[in-house]
């Protein structure tokens, strides 16, 4: 069984990691009560759940103060037992944490009746300290966005996320707004348009008279080749960084014909070094049904 345990300041990170170490195959429970940890870990060594076999349990101030106190107490008996756990605790600069909060609107665990936001978070680093003196890491939040402090979790993981970057390649439609989360966006619009061919105009980039109509326009495989040879270039880098998700954004202007090819193509060349590619036609799907390509079933 391996058991990670997740602590650290409120707002400081916690949630994300959690998140991030479900993404990484741990069953996670958040808020779980320390004396329920003991009898989950026999459960699992026993091979009577396989869910508890890789476990990642959140523990912070909403726990007792008197179980909290008792921690080191409760890890020295994990491990006696064999069980291998590692506990991460993640930190913030109070200046940061109360700026969170105060963009967030939340409310602090500790933040009861007359205390104030920053005497709760003073008192959780006290009240949280026999966590902190048992980590076996220690990560700072302070300067960290989002995916820095993802990219860092998975650092923690021996072979966490290595080798496993996740491509999505969507195409999409300028005059809908951009995609959310898109990594890079590459502009095609000043290729050739089948929108202005009568007989293409209803049909799309995964249509078959589409793409051949795209083949005879050189600049079109010229495009491709260059955006090709650019991700094949880049795209190790981000692998070996531990990066477990990349969107890559193709536009034209209405997303029906000229970035539908371009994904499918890219997705052609690319899907042989990266089983974990998936592709999206953002102005073909409506929430219900995606229209089929010419000739599908």
């Amino acid at each position: 069984m391996k058991l990670i345990i997740v602590s650290g300041l409120s707002g400081a990170g916690k949630t994300v990691a959690l998140k991030q170490y479900e993404d990484l195959g741990y069953y996670c429970i958040d808020n779980l009560p320390l004396a329920l940890v003991g009898p989950i870990s026999r459960r699992a060594t026993r091979g009577a759940d396989e869910r508890y076999a890789k476990l990642a349990i959140g523990v912070d101030a909403r726990e007792s103060p008197r179980e909290i106190a008792r921690f080191p107490r409760y890890l020295e008996r994990l491990r006696a037992r064999g069980i291998q756990t590692r506990v991460l605790f993640l930190r913030a600069d109070e200046s940061v944490l109360l700026r969170r909060y105060s963009e967030t609107r939340r409310s602090h665990p500790l933040a009861r009746g007359n205390v104030s936001l920053q005497e709760a978070i003073r008192a959780e680093q006290q009240l949280l300290a026999p966590i902190a003196s048992c980590a076996d890491a220690t990560i700072d939040t302070t300067g960290k966005n989002l995916h820095e402090l993802r990219e860092e979790i998975q650092a923690q993981v021996p072979g966490g996320g290595a080798g496993k970057l996740i491509v999505q390649l969507e195409s999409f439609g300028f005059r809908n707004g951009l995609p959310d989360s898109a990594d890079f966006v590459f502009d095609v619009r000043c290729l050739p348009n089948p929108h202005w061919e009568p007989t293409l105009r209803k049909l799309s980039g995964r249509d078959a008279a589409v793409a051949a109509w795209f083949e005879h326009h050189p600049e079109v495989q010229r495009m491709i080749r260059d955006l090709r040879d650019f991700l094949e270039r880049w795209l190790p880098a981000f692998r070996k960084q531990d990066r477990a998700y990349l969107t890559i954004a193709i536009g034209c202007t209405g997303g029906q014909h000229r970035s539908v090819y371009v994904v499918e193509r890219l997705a052609e060349a690319l899907r042989a070094n990266y089983e974990q590619l998936s592709v999206r036609h953002r102005e073909l799907w409506n929430g219900v049904e995606r229209r089929k390509p010419e000739g599908s079933p």
